[in-house]
């Protein structure tokens, strides 16, 4: 793995979100993916467990994304229905590892997202483990941290 293909890789995962291409943005992460967005606390500092403590997501499967993005293609989102326009920004990408298969990368992001009227603005870091399995890159592990956390509204995994 080098910087193009990471890069590459985060470019295509965001435009999935942004095209709404769940089963394609379903497609990169592994099933044993854990994906987490932790909270602030009221010491202005993010929670680190998030089996003990608050987290503004925690998927510790796939099968939770799987389950995120049922609901907002059915509809049983109320908070995704309409689903909202988004556009995802990547910046600053840095591998941190790379050894053999996998790599760690830190990126800074931006989303913007049009929905009733309204644009909201997302933005933050993110950490990510990416390993390739039979010649596929997949995410293993996804950290979004929210800088931004005081929203007006539901966050979703089409938001960071």
């Amino acid at each position: 793995m080098n910087y193009d293909y990471v890069r590459d890789f985060l470019i295509r995962e965001a435009n999935c979100l942004d095209e709404h291409d769940w089963d394609a943005w379903l497609d990169m992460y592994a099933k044993d993916v854990t994906f987490w967005v932790p909270a602030w606390d009221v010491d202005g500092e993010l929670t680190r467990d998030p089996q003990k403590e608050i987290s503004l997501m925690y998927y510790a499967r796939r099968d939770g994304l799987e389950d995120r993005v049922f609901r907002i293609r059915t509809e049983r989102s109320t908070a995704s229905t309409p689903p909202p326009r988004t556009a995802h920004n990547i910046s600053n990408i840095q591998l941190i590892e790379v050894g053999g298969e996998a790599c760690a990368v830190r990126f800074n992001w931006l989303t913007m997202s049009y929905r009733f009227k309204t644009v909201s603005q997302f933005f933050g870091t993110s950490t990510y483990r990416i390993v390739v399995d039979h010649g596929v890159p997949l995410v293993k592990e996804k950290k979004v941290v929210l800088k931004n956390d005081c929203i007006h509204q539901v966050l979703d995994i089409y938001h960071i």
